[in-house]
């Protein structure tokens, strides 16, 4: 996906959850391409600014709706985050919003668990672990923001799905990946550029 297109993503997130931090309105673009209205996964995350803590990261890793409703639901749900405080309307000019666009999911397969360190390249892949009613996804710009090499990349990712560390070695896991288009702000409502943060 081009830069232009990855603009119009980030602005249409960034627009949706002010009008909903603002008001509680759901804003909803009126002219969409094509591209937008294929069924792709998405997530919004957004940062403070300065500092780059995570603020929220919310999204639907299965291409399960159109791009532009993914996104918009994504946009909304991130302003509220379990994990943090709702977003207040004194906040948005302190985050930087980031969209990543997900391919569908493919599994890795393997005959041997220890084959996903060779496999699995940090930078390129996203990767979903499942076992059971457990599940846990992490974004590919997550091990590179943390300098993390493949082994903890697969521990947090187990950690995530509230397992333990070294549950992705066991044959009865499944582990996903996918690669993503990252979109981002270099400040807040500022110029957007593709990629993540190194």
């Amino acid at each position: 996906m081009d830069i232009e297109k990855g603009r119009f993503l980030v602005k249409t997130a960034r627009k949706v959850m002010e009008e909903y931090v603002k008001s509680g309105n759901k804003y909803l673009p009126v002219a969409i391409s094509p591209e937008f209205k294929a069924r792709a996964g998405v997530f919004t995350t957004i940062h403070t600014h300065p500092g780059n803590e995570l603020r929220g990261c919310i999204g639907y890793p299965e291409p399960i709706m159109r791009l532009i409703d993914a996104l918009t639901e994504s946009a909304i749900s991130v302003t509220r985050d379990p994990r943090f405080p709702a977003l207040s309307e004194k906040e948005l000019g302190k985050i930087v919003v980031e969209v990543s666009v997900l391919s569908p999911p493919e599994l890795i397969k393997v005959s041997d668990p220890q084959e996903y360190l060779r496999k699995i390249r940090i930078g390129r892949d996203g990767l979903i672990i499942e076992k059971g009613f457990d599940r846990g996804l992490l974004l590919p710009q997550v091990p590179v923001e943390w300098k993390w090499d493949v082994r903890e990349f697969l521990s947090n990712l187990c950690m995530k799905a509230g397992l333990p560390s070294g549950e992705w070695a066991e044959d009865d896991v499944r582990i996903y990946s996918f690669h993503s288009d990252i979109f981002r702000e270099r400040a807040p409502n500022g110029e957007i550029v593709k990629g993540c943060h190194k």
